[in-house]
């Protein structure tokens, strides 16, 4: 396989040695051994859940280096998230030497789009140094969009939603434009180009536009892609299935005619259509590269056998691109548990208390439990329950403190006083608190920046600037831009970086307006408090640091606490079904099994049931020896108490390994049994030390 790679590709190829032992293979398994060694055309590893993918990408990464002689530098990793990312490049710095561990490309998409914008910047029409949107910078511009067009009470979140599809689907403003067949089309397509006129003003792109404006720029100038071809020879993708159409089309431009490519995908485990995320992108592989060959990834080792039948008879029921069957070789294990409650309280007293049991029984640690869910509000029930018998826990999936908008606003501050340059942060509050400054004139200020090469702020005292923009909106800029000016000067004179935030947020009338911007006196003292908690972080950083205000925000920015809190402690985990694809846990409640719940109502409206069962399967395959399901008779929903009826999904799965418990399936034995377990428990915990409390208490 590597004669035929470095005869192919030696007359462009840079190989050179590195000192290793070569790639270890003996512990592979033969359809793993067969993935790595496979070079001679493009390959689609259908890997299981389970079924060793992160060590079938990592070993052919240093395979590809220390067998086919292809230089790291010329190799390419991508996957979703940082996590795997980091997973991924901590994998293969343990089989290559650190010189050749460095020189390799693997993260996320979206840090490989940026990282083609920021080389090719001005073939984009950006100046170096472009700022990045986030969600809620997206959400906060399209609301100043919407309100200068005449809306009173604008909700961004359907236009930020259909925007990003566009933009998935490679729609540009002047497509939508075209194809708008009705006036609400119209005038979307109308709001999405004057979203993208701004963020061009701004020297901004968003998230979306890291895969769509390279996507743009290769079809545009090929030879730019023939360079990033010479750069990346060969590409390895991740999660192929959860791929969007931007993605495909950046996969095929990289590949090219070289055709040195692996994904990793599961079409059972496509769960983001949601997102944009096509599992037919994988169909597609076999047509736009002929001579795929397809290996399977069947054999798991997470899962016990009884775990892995009900997931493959439950996946049968739908259709399939590939055929495949997963096995385990650690034992048949556990009945699968099904405990029938009376309402979402029941359900959750339940919980904790078979959870209890459970640990007393078998000497685990609360971490080896995981309860998911389909929605994020069935959280509520459960931490009550938790925190009533005090088992600690942590809740996935919320809004992260750094994440939450009054936070980003106190950083924003803090950023633009260390970096007059940073224009994110002059657009994230430049009104906030409200200063009379709109988005038009906005637009006149970025457009006269980008002709003058310049930042923002800077822009702002420009004699030239009053050709754009005049009258109260001119000297608004100006005031706010003097205003900055001298916290900046006072601020590299000052050694107390925390008073002087402190002075600033009352000095800008930010806390007052903070709290005016919230209708609901409980929710306005909750953000006061995450600002409060931010100057108290602030204080301790300060301490530690050197340098001034610029120190405290290079730290400041490259804080991850959210990261730190979920991995310290022995807590259960709580998350939703989404969130829980690539983890595993010893023991997974999957909580919520009913019709509406789960399959979702809209699924069960529009008839389109696929989905819905692909995420009960990638739940099912996220517990490693117990699972167990609950489903409740009855449910609160919008202050209604309805009946519920069980998920179709239970009636799908092996019955013969299905061990119900409460309401009129448990038969008297099984009862019988449980009330002599719970007995002995309850003996037992009188003596019990009483467990820690949740970090969410």
């Amino acid at each position: 396989m590597c004669r035929f790679w470095l005869k192919r590709f030696s007359a462009s190829a840079t190989i050179r040695a590195f000192p290793t032992e070569g790639t270890p293979l003996s512990d592979l398994n033969p359809a793993q051994r067969k993935a790595v060694l496979h070079a001679a055309s493009p390959l689609l590893v259908l890997a299981g859940a389970g079924s060793g993918k992160t060590r079938v990408i990592t070993r052919k990464i240093a395979h590809l280096v220390q067998r086919c002689g292809l230089a790291p530098e010329h190799v390419a990793a991508v996957t979703f998230t940082n996590k795997a990312a980091r997973e991924m490049r901590a994998r293969a710095g343990k089989l290559l030497s650190v010189e050749a561990a460095q020189a390799l490309t693997i993260s996320t998409f979206h840090t490989l789009g940026l990282r083609i914008l920021r080389r090719e910047a001005r073939r984009v029409g950006y100046r170096s140094g472009f700022s990045i949107f986030d969600a809620q910078d997206t959400a906060n511009l399209l609301r100043e969009l919407l309100r200068a067009g005449g809306d009173a009470k604008p909700d961004p979140a359907p236009l930020q939603w259909r925007i990003s599809a566009w933009k998935n689907d490679l729609v540009d403003p002047e497509q939508a434009q075209a194809e708008a067949c009705d006036p609400a089309a119209r005038t979307a397509a109308d709001l999405y180009a004057d979203y993208q006129r701004h963020l061009q003003a701004f020297n901004a792109v968003d998230f979306d536009d890291l895969i769509a404006r390279p996507v743009r720029l290769f079809r545009d100038h090929p030879e730019v892609l023939g360079a990033w071809r010479e750069r990346i020879r060969y590409l390895l993708v991740d999660e192929y299935q959860d791929t969007n159409g931007a993605q495909y089309a950046l996969v095929r431009q990289l590949v090219g005619e070289r055709r040195g490519l692996t994904v990793v995908g599961d079409d059972d485990q496509s769960i983001y259509a949601w997102r944009g995320a096509r599992p037919e992108n994988l169909q597609r592989l076999g047509e736009d590269f002929p001579g795929l060959e397809v290996i399977r990834l069947e054999q798991n080792y997470r899962s016990t056998g009884r775990i892995l039948k009900a997931a493959n008879t439950l996946i049968a029921n739908n259709p399939h691109l590939f055929e495949k069957r997963l096995w385990s070789g650690l034992g048949f294990g556990d009945p699968l548990r099904v405990l029938r409650c009376e309402d979402e309280a029941h359900e959750a007293r339940r919980v904790a208390s078979a959870l209890l049991e459970h640990r007393f029984r078998h000497g685990t640690r609360f971490g080896d439990y995981a309860l998911l869910y389909r929605g994020n509000h069935q959280s509520r029930p459960l931490e009550t329950a938790l925190r009533e018998v005090q088992i600690p826990y942590h809740v996935s999936g919320g809004t992260a403190f750094f994440d939450r908008a009054e936070v980003k606003d106190v950083i924003a501050y803090l950023r633009l006083l260390a970096n007059p340059d940073d224009d994110a942060a002059f657009l994230r509050v430049v009104n906030a608190p409200r200063r009379g400054i709109g988005p038009t004139t906005l637009e006149s200020l970025g457009r006269y920046a980008q002709l003058r090469g310049r930042a923002l702020l800077p822009t702002c005292g420009d004699l030239g600037l009053a050709a754009h923009v005049s009258g109260a909106p001119l000297e608004r800029l100006r005031r706010f831009a003097a205003w900055v000016e001298r916290t900046a000067a006072r601020a590299r004179g000052e050694s107390d970086a925390v008073t002087l935030v402190r002075d600033l947020l009352e000095e800008s009338g930010y806390r007052a307006w903070l709290v005016k911007s919230v209708r609901d006196p409980r929710g306005a003292e909750r953000r006061l408090d995450h600002v409060d908690a931010l100057l108290d972080w602030l204080t301790g950083a300060a301490a530690e640091v050197r340098g001034g205000l610029e120190a405290l925000v290079d730290r400041l920015c490259l804080q991850d606490l959210l990261e730190r809190e979920e991995q310290a402690g022995d807590r259960v985990a709580l998350m939703t079904l989404h969130a829980a694809k690539g983890l595993e846990f010893p023991h997974v409640f999957m909580v919520g099994m009913e019709e509406g719940l789960l399959p979702h109502r809209s699924s069960i409206d529009s008839g389109d049931l696929d989905e819905e069962r692909r995420l009960v399967y990638v739940g099912i395959t996220r517990a490693q020896q117990t699972l167990t399901f609950t489903h409740a008779a009855r449910r609160r929903r919008q202050r209604e108490v309805m009946a519920c009826e069980p998920s179709r999904f239970l009636d799908e799965l092996p019955r013969e390994d299905l061990l119900f418990e409460g309401g009129p399936q448990e038969d008297s034995e099984q009862k019988q049994a449980r009330g002599r377990a719970a007995l002995a428990h309850l003996r037992t915990l009188v003596s019990a030390p009483a467990s820690a409390g949740s970090d969410q208490a």
